[in-house]
């Protein structure tokens, strides 16, 4: 049995040997190819750009504005900072993110600004001149807060927030905690419930909404809505008939919250859930005690992502299609200019009442949090 073993051994080796050495021999060529070519690329670089760079370097940080001598840092000759390991960390920092910082001030912040000032002008296009604009003051604000048509959907808006975001924090605190039980086909379950977030992106809601495919018509038909039409004041009844009507569009709004809480009940220690059990807490208990009490620093993120969501979508004959709607209506030389100055005067109102009510409800939680 040895000398079996002794000759396949010798076989093996007197295969791969040639293989072996065929394979030495192919990457030293590439590595005496490499060489060859590179180390003039080397030299090169070591001659006459390192150099060159370093002169650079030196220059930056040895000029009349930034002048570096050891661990000091001194701006203008006057102002001395220490340059710690913390702040060089930091420095770094911001380096890697300095495109996406460029990026968020040019394309973000400019233009948010610059909104603000067109709020406090008419403003209209001129093919020759550009955007001309005429200050007007506070006038597009109180144009805003006399309109007939604007103050209505304001208070739309707000009653339909203060009723849907907690329906869609309660929903889906409800849908985490049944998917975070050990049942099968997990997976197959949060796809189900985040996919309207894919499909609720770009112009599919869009067309969905206008063909009326985001409402319940059993809903809509009920004599529960016609009661509350009739019976109750336009403050309460609009937005009560416009959760009903879209309850399944405010719904679809749940899935990044179902993964919020889902993520924050997954980092519990099952041994607490335990204890409570042997300590004889009811499953009704242990919610109330441990699950809604770690997942509530959760719930202002939810809150702040689902009114941040559900008001940046143009609805047709809402705020924003109003706001769009009021870019392209009028001329200068018109009754009652419209323009872009008006558009944004809106869209900044309704940019605070946006701020508005996320303060109240992050209030509201920290409250409560704060009082247990």
């Amino acid at each position: 049995m040895r000398k079996i073993i002794d000759a396949i051994k010798a076989f093996i080796q007197k295969i791969t040997k040639p293989v072996f050495e065929l394979f030495r021999k192919i990457m030293s060529s590439i590595h005496s190819f490499l060489v060859k070519v590179f180390k003039p690329v080397g030299k090169f670089y070591r001659g006459k750009v390192r150099p060159v760079l370093g002169k650079i370097g030196h220059a930056m940080t040895h000029n009349f504005i930034i002048r570096r001598e050891l661990n000091q840092l001194y701006l203008f000759s006057s102002a001395k900072i220490k340059v710690t390991r913390r702040r060089r960390e930091s420095y770094y920092g911001y380096m890697f993110i300095m495109l996406w910082l460029i990026g968020y001030l040019v394309f973000t912040l400019y233009p948010m600004f610059y909104s603000l000032y067109l709020s406090f002008h008419t403003a209209y296009y001129n093919l020759e001149t550009g955007i001309v604009t005429t200050w007007v003051g506070f006038n597009n604000y109180l144009n805003v807060f006399r309109s007939q048509v604007l103050l209505p959907l304001f208070g739309t808006y707000l009653g339909r927030m203060v009723l849907s975001v907690p329906l869609v924090v309660v929903f889906s605190i409800m849908i985490a905690v049944l998917i975070n039980n050990p049942i099968k086909l997990k997976g197959v379950w949060r796809t189900i419930f985040f996919l309207p977030v894919v499909i609720a992106t770009g112009p599919v809601i869009a067309e969905l909404s206008n063909q009326d495919a985001t409402s319940l018509p059993s809903l809509q038909d009920s004599p529960a809505l016609t009661y509350i039409t009739e019976n109750l004041g336009p403050w309460l009844a609009n937005p009560l008939e416009s959760l009903l009507t879209s309850m399944l569009l405010v719904l679809w709004y749940a899935g990044i919250p179902i993964l919020i809480f889902l993520a924050g009940l997954q980092k519990i220690d099952s041994s607490i859930y335990e204890a409570a059990s042997i300590d004889g807490a009811s499953p009704w208990d242990r919610f109330w005690k441990i699950t809604l009490p770690s997942i509530s620093p959760l719930i202002s993120v939810a809150v702040i992502y689902i009114v941040v969501s559900m008001s940046l979508f143009v609805e047709a004959g809402g705020i924003l299609d109003l706001a769009r709607t009021h870019m392209l209506v009028g001329a200068p030389d018109s009754a009652f200019w419209f323009g872009y100055g008006y558009a944004a005067a809106i869209a900044w109102i309704y940019f605070f009442l946006m701020v508005i009510l996320m303060s109240i409800f992050v209030g509201v939680l920290n409250i409560h949090r704060k009082e247990k």
